[in-house]
């Protein structure tokens, strides 16, 4: 059985991350996409996030309409930064031999994985499948691997003129490269006009938009006198 995993701090989860799913379960036949939201993302270590309950309820709401979409909370009681090559070990080690895994990243973050944690144990635990989008060449994909397992430059010059997309399949590595998916959406934007009360569902399945209405999400914290000044998603 073919099993995506989609991890992030999904704050909140958006349409954006909803069709890059819907993309990868399709082209690729995977039975199951579980949606992993980090706990402590070890790049936003510094950074304040909506509590992982929160984050949590948001993913399920928006994923319950989805056959084969699985809330996840593999990270949920990791203590520290989740590093993603511990939780795809420990999800692997519940999974049956013949199953296969596919990790859904987009390219954007893609670009940043030779700084990851053990980053070549990762790409070599499962496929990767990297949302592309324009403006990104086969050249900008190779160069993002680790030094050690990008091609020779020679091989990797002529890639500049090609587009990401396709397969990349080189010795410790195996990307799958997935086109038509990009969709100009950002979760800093959409915590923006949540803070200002703007209408979400462009943005957001309706029940996530209703869920941070609810519980007053991203909404500035009123200061009382005395009070250490209020502290901002970001």
């Amino acid at each position: 059985m073919n099993i995506g995993f989609f991890g992030g701090s999904f704050d909140p989860i958006h349409r954006g991350h909803l069709a890059l799913a819907q993309a990868a379960a399709s082209r690729h036949s995977l039975r199951q996409v579980l949606f992993v939201p980090a706990n402590v993302p070890p790049h936003k270590q510094k950074q304040p996030l909506t509590a992982f309950i929160h984050r949590y309820a948001m993913v399920a709401l928006a994923t319950q309409d989805e056959r084969g979409f699985v809330p996840s909370l593999l990270e949920s009681a990791s203590v520290g930064a989740n590093y993603s090559i511990d939780s795809v070990r420990r999800l692997k080690q519940t999974l049956k031999k013949s199953d296969r895994l596919f990790f859904l990243i987009g390219i954007d973050a893609f670009r940043d994985v030779a700084q990851w944690h053990e980053a070549r144990s990762l790409l070599a635990e499962c496929d990767f499948i990297v949302a592309s989008r324009p403006g990104f060449s086969l050249r900008d994909v190779a160069e993002s691997l680790p030094e050690d397992l990008r091609p020779p430059a020679a091989v990797t010059r002529p890639f500049h003129k090609q587009p990401a997309k396709g397969d990349l399949v080189l010795p410790g590595v195996t990307l799958h490269l997935l086109e038509g998916v990009n969709q100009n959406i950002s979760a800093t934007a959409i915590r923006a006009a949540a803070a200002q009360g703007k209408p979400l569902t462009r943005w957001l399945d309706p029940r996530v938009a209703d869920y941070i209405k609810k519980h007053g999400l991203y909404r500035p914290r009123p200061s009382t006198p005395g009070a250490a000044p209020p502290r901002h998603h970001c």
